[in-house]
């Protein structure tokens, strides 16, 4: 135990340039009185407390967990995504900050380049609930407050704030639309996690949908001036929000740039996912907040364009949430409702979220 903390101390020293003394490490989420951690395992997040200076600091550290699907089948892959998040968690306004990326030897211990085993990341801890914890509330006790569209609100004017900030790179926005349809973390990725056996959608409606998503890559490919800023992977289990409308954005993925339809699509969906939950359709809460997410961000952006675009990246997150492996315990009639989603959403022209309730029948 003692060579395992002197490892940690020497890789914080070299990142701070400074002598840091260990005080702890524990699982995230640990339980008080919990015992320090003995070694790290690969793909979970662990609180690093630390002395530098005489100051008591607080700090994340969290490696891509080992696994097979969604862009992350090899140590090339993960390696890459931490060293992205490495500097792209920095480059936008209220995220999360990175401290440093690293790896683990096959030793045991922590260094940078050369004896690279896997890859992790330093990150600044920060407080806050996330904003799920919103959504579980109104589902499960059906408290409704005016902070609530607040919160909606303010989300909305960050995506159109960020996207604001233009980037001029066609080749770059073909590959983020070329990646949300053939992606292992997309849309073919999503199909491919789905089990051979899945009775809600067979294979050949997987592929008539993707051939359809195909069909919209094209449709979007001229629009190569829309490339902008986003987070990539905009929903509720990556915000944390404090007192207010205050709020820290954490885990952006997929490029510093992309479509803005991609963020838009991403929480407004989680509104109409929660009230599935709810009511079995998109009313009461769910329906204000999903309305007036998207209404705001059109009028804030004057992207009232985005309706045209929106589809394929809805069908991305319905694929996520209608998951039996991300949702083992959905409702069947839920599940048929979201594919009925994905169904309706492929044909339309455009997106109509006043009227969003019609794409859940068949």
């Amino acid at each position: 135990m003692a060579e395992y903390r002197e490892e940690v101390e020497k890789y914080l020293s070299e990142v701070f340039a400074k002598p840091v003394r260990l005080v702890r490490i524990l699982p995230m989420g640990a339980e008080p009185g919990e015992k320090e951690l003995k070694g790290f395992g690969y793909g979970k997040p662990y609180a690093v407390d630390y002395i530098v200076e005489g100051e008591m600091r607080s700090s994340v550290l969290s490696s891509m967990k080992v696994q097979k699907g969604f862009g992350h089948d090899t140590f090339a892959d993960r390696a890459s995504a931490i060293l992205w998040q490495n500097m792209a968690f920095n480059t936008l306004p209220n995220h999360v900050r990175s401290l440093d990326a690293g790896f683990f030897t096959k030793y045991g211990g922590l260094k940078s380049a050369g004896e690279a085993d896997e890859f992790f990341i330093l990150m600044d801890r920060v407080g806050g609930l996330e904003y799920y914890r919103d959504l579980d509330r109104i589902r499960d006790t059906h408290f409704f407050h005016p902070l609530d569209v607040d919160r909606a609100l303010a989300l909305s004017d960050y995506l159109a704030y960020i996207h604001s900030q233009k980037h001029d790179e066609p080749v770059l926005y073909h590959r983020r639309i070329r990646e949300l349809v053939g992606s292992g973390e997309c849309i073919m990725g999503l199909v491919d996690s789905y089990p051979k056996d899945f009775k809600f959608y067979s294979e050949s409606d997987f592929e008539r949908m993707e051939q359809k998503c195909v069909e919209w890559r094209w449709k979007l490919h001229d629009k190569v001036h829309r490339l902008c800023v986003v987070h990539g992977d905009f929903h509720p289990w990556n915000i944390m929000f404090r007192n207010g409308v205050d709020f820290t954005v954490l885990d952006r993925s997929r490029g510093e740039y992309g479509e803005p339809a991609d963020d838009v699509s991403c929480m407004s969906m989680n509104y109409l996912f929660y009230s599935l939950q709810k009511y079995g359709e998109l009313k009461g809460e769910y329906k204000d907040l999903f309305e007036r997410f998207i209404e705001n961000y059109l009028i804030k952006s004057g992207d009232f364009d985005m309706v045209k675009y929106m589809p394929p990246f809805y069908v991305f997150r319905a694929l996520v949430v209608a998951s039996p492996l991300w949702y083992p315990g959905l409702k069947p009639e839920i599940r048929v409702k979201l594919f009925n989603f994905i169904d309706n959403v492929l044909d339309a022209d455009e997106f109509d979220y006043k009227n969003a309730d019609q794409y859940l029948k068949k």
